[in-house]
């Protein structure tokens, strides 16, 4: 991954009368970067996107996007980027292929369009009404419209919201190949798994403030530093566990949970104790935080709320 930034993010902020929906955002974004604003709805992730998209005005901060001030520059930046938004709607007589060459006509270079809606599964439905389109077509056509000028950043906002698990998979496929490519992708999401699975780095924002940012992993470890190690047992247990060991038992003593910095030692350790106390282990699992975990450690609230 390259170290040159596709986006650079100072001091982001926009205000809506006396309401500030975003306050003071700093981040940058590697060119070849998957790069996700991770918070609930209202948080201000939509918002900066759009400033960043040249869509909306910023109240004050500098923002580049491809060495461009998509404010003053917004053209520039709109020839070179791709923008899915979190609802796309066509007229409902448009075709398939009739989209997508409108679209590439609003650029100064485009993608072959044959290739693209190959690519995209779409090429079979080339000649199908918008209208008559199940949910994942519609959602796989935005991503075409967005990919239809070979943009050099592409803004995924939301893009899977609202579409079942089989049609959120396909789409968190079609992103994996981009990200194989080395695209420069800023996603915002609020689903905790989409993150982890496509993001090189998350920035987790509530209310209009980035709380943390940083890869997948070094959240989890940054913010909770351990892991759960949950055991059940056939007999209560009797005896006390050793140093340094503490366990939270359940009421009839046959399910503990440790948590631990070394959740393998811990294993290893655990089940030492609990054979020499004559306790038939029945279930084991590490459980390592996951990004909910880490929200809900820095606001005291659920990505949901």
């Amino acid at each position: 991954m390259a170290t040159e930034s596709a986006i650079t993010v100072r001091g982001l902020h926009k205000s809506y009368g006396d309401f500030e929906a975003v306050r003071g955002i700093d981040f940058d974004v590697a060119r070849g970067e998957v790069f996700g604003l991770l918070g609930p709805n209202g948080a201000g992730k939509t918002t900066t996107v759009e400033i960043l998209e040249g869509l909306r005005t910023r109240s004050a901060g500098e923002v580049s996007v491809l060495g461009y001030d998509p404010a003053e520059e917004t053209m520039a930046v709109k020839d070179r980027i791709g923008v899915s938004l979190q609802a796309t709607n066509l007229p409902e007589k448009i075709k398939v292929q009739e989209a997508a060459e409108l679209f590439a006509a609003f650029y100064s270079r485009s993608t072959d369009i044959k290739v693209l809606l190959k690519r995209l599964q779409l090429w079979d439905k080339r000649a199908a009404l918008y209208s008559t389109l199940s949910g994942g077509q519609k959602q796989r056509l935005a991503l075409a419209l967005a990919m239809v000028n070979e943009p050099q950043v592409l803004f995924l906002d939301e893009p899977t919201t609202g579409l079942d698990p089989q049609v959120r998979l396909e789409i968190h496929s079609l992103i994996e190949e981009l990200r194989d490519q080395q695209r420069t992708i800023l996603l915002t999401t609020h689903y905790i798994e989409e993150a982890e699975r496509l993001c090189h780095r998350v920035a987790i924002v509530d209310e209009g403030k980035i709380v943390a940012i940083g890869s997948p992993r070094e959240l989890q470890q940054r913010i909770l530093g351990h892991a759960r190690v949950e055991i059940s047992t056939r007999q209560p247990v009797a005896v006390e566990a050793p140093e340094p060991w503490q366990p939270v038992f359940s009421h009839d003593r046959r399910h503990l949970t440790v948590s631990s910095e070394s959740p393998a030692r811990a294993v290893v350790e655990l089940v030492k104790w609990l054979d020499s106390a004559g306790a038939e282990i029945e279930d084991l699992h590490i459980k390592r935080p996951t990004l909910e975990d880490v929200f809900i450690e820095l606001t005291g609230k659920t990505l949901r709320d």
